[in-house]
């Protein structure tokens, strides 16, 4: 069932940006909204009605701003635009990306700095609303002077020249359309640049990892837990005193979700006195250290990813008073140099103005994503870790491989072989993309922040920590079996029973792939039986409140 959510411009919250991620919502601008976006478009109008040169008006871009466009050919100018800038290649986008992408571009365009008539923003509305999504293939944009090219294959398809994506097949956008009873999108002076000077596909791809990311990392706190009660390992690391004399406030969560996880684990009663394992490895003991670290930096991302998706990202930006231009629509730009990106030249219409600026460059972006990547690779790090040390039987004191008859069965020798390879795949792609800028557009464009591949990495490598964790789950499960009939915390013995459910435990080696993609999918899970529903019940824990 389909649910109305109200967009207020630069307002959208997590929560928002969630379910519009899900599907299955319908969006509307508040009333309100409306009056700016006239404004805004009322002082382009005029600029387009005027002689003086205005970039993105009435010029051409990027290096090709000195260059004048007749009043006659405005709107081929932004019809050509869009389509010399559809040159993206690889796979298309996902439809929870595009559906981010549509409803953040139509919130920016919404705070009236963008100079796009309501209809423009209406249109993007009415496609999302009938569940269109346009075929856009997810790369070659660098992430500066906007998602240039993912953009505008997003504004094609609603051109209805472009296509769109129906159930994993590509279709005309223009039947698309008409099926749905819209009409195509018909671009005015400087909107098809507002369509695509912005960072919303960058923005987007970084959106869903971070959610992404709230869910796996749930199941790797679970997991870690039921490693620890399976190699017998101590909770004496999780106490509460500890890590308030360090004052991270991940690392504090981390540690009482740990505790009340444990809780009342007849395994860990069983050997509290007399254990000779003076301390555990610090795969075990250093948990709250590493994922209250991830923990922090993953909030750090949300509070910037959430300020881009309310953002105004385009270039130049219309700033109309709120008296408007409607008395200053009839007059002239004052004649003034080209506002061209990069430059502090603008254009005045009466109390209105138009500046160029750079707000495309989505450096922001660029670095959060980078810093995700940094907790995604630590996550599947810290895991691969406690696979090894259960396979280990001089460490975690299970057997060999956690297999009865080592050598006839080889257990989960390889299991964690493939854990290993997974890590290391994620210690490659977590180089920080930010760092590479190669200069485009006959070096015009000068210094790219490569965002938009920085946030589409993080895609496989929640893919590969998502898997390690499936793994984990499998290892770790086993490993509580070889303890029978002692039993774990009624927490995790839920999480074995979720876990038990789908894949069968291994006492003789049988087909393990298929376990592992079941795990996987138990782990990306966000559902009423979820783990990461286990862990906000049993432990209040909410990763990304």
């Amino acid at each position: 069932m389909t649910t109305s959510l109200e967009i207020i411009p630069g307002q959208l919250s997590l929560e928002q940006l969630r379910r519009i991620r899900a599907g299955g919502v319908s969006l509307a601008l508040r009333a309100d909204a409306f009056a700016a976006i006239r404004r805004g478009a009322a002082v382009v109008q005029a600029a387009a009605a005027g002689d003086a040169p205005v970039y993105g008006v009435n010029t051409g871009f990027g290096k090709l701003a000195s260059k004048r466009i007749g009043k006659d050919e405005l709107a081929a100018l932004q019809r050509n635009l869009i389509r010399s800038h559809c040159v993206g290649v690889g796979a298309p986008l996902s439809p929870a990306v595009t559906r981010l992408m549509l409803a953040t571009k139509a919130a920016s365009l919404a705070r009236g700095f963008s100079g796009v008539r309501e209809s423009v923003v209406q249109c993007i509305l009415d496609a999302f609303n009938a569940g269109l999504v346009p075929y856009v293939p997810a790369q070659g944009s660098v992430g500066a002077s906007g998602d240039l090219a993912p953009l505008s294959h997003m504004t094609l398809a609603l051109m209805g020249e472009g296509e769109m994506l129906v159930d994993g097949q590509r279709r005309p956008a223009l039947a698309e359309l008409e099926k749905a009873g819209l009409r195509p999108l018909v671009l005015e002076a400087k909107e098809g640049l507002a369509l695509i000077n912005g960072t919303q596909t960058s923005t987007a791809l970084a959106l869903d990892a971070l959610l992404r990311f709230e869910t796996v990392y749930a199941g790797a706190i679970v997991s870690g837990a039921l490693s620890l009660d399976a190699a017998r390992g101590s909770d004496g690391p999780f106490d509460p005193r500890i890590h308030e004399v360090r004052g991270q406030p991940g690392q504090i969560e981390a540690a009482a979700a740990y505790r009340a996880l444990l809780a009342g684990s007849p395994i860990r009663q069983s050997h509290r006195d007399g254990d000779d394992r003076v301390q555990d490895p610090y795969c075990l003991r250093c948990q709250p250290q590493v994922m209250g670290a991830c923990l922090d930096q993953s909030r750090y991302v949300r509070d910037v990813l959430l300020r881009e998706a309310n953002a105004v990202t385009d270039n130049p930006l219309v700033f109309a008073p709120e008296d408007g231009p409607a008395a200053d629509a009839g007059a002239s730009p004052s004649q003034g140099g080209i506002a061209a990106p990069g430059g502090a030249a603008s254009q005045t219409l009466g109390t209105s103005t138009m500046v160029s600026g750079g707000n495309f460059h989505a450096e922001p972006v660029a670095l959060a994503a980078d810093a995700l990547a940094c907790a995604v690779a630590e996550v599947g790090a810290i895991a691969e870790r406690r696979i090894a040390m259960l396979i280990d039987t001089g460490v975690s004191r299970l057997p060999a491989f956690l297999t009865d008859n080592a050598g006839l069965n080889s257990g989960f020798m390889i299991a964690h072989v493939t854990a290993a390879a997974l890590a290391s795949e994620n210690k490659s792609l977590a180089h920080p993309a930010s760092v590479d800028s190669l200069p485009t557009s006959a070096n015009q464009e000068d210094h790219v922040s490569m965002a938009t591949f920085g946030a589409r990495r993080l895609g496989p490598m929640l893919d590969n920590t998502a898997h390690i964790i499936a793994i984990e789950l499998l290892a770790a499960a086993q490993g509580i079996e070889f303890l029978r009939p002692l039993r774990s915390s009624a927490p995790l013995e839920d999480v074995h029973a979720l876990l038990r459910e789908r894949c069968p435990p291994m006492p003789s080696d049988h087909y393990l792939a298929p376990d592992i993609e079941r795990a996987f999918a138990l782990v990306n899970e966000d559902g009423d039986r979820s783990l990461a529903t286990l862990l906000r019940r049993r432990t209040d824990m909410v990763v990304l409140d």
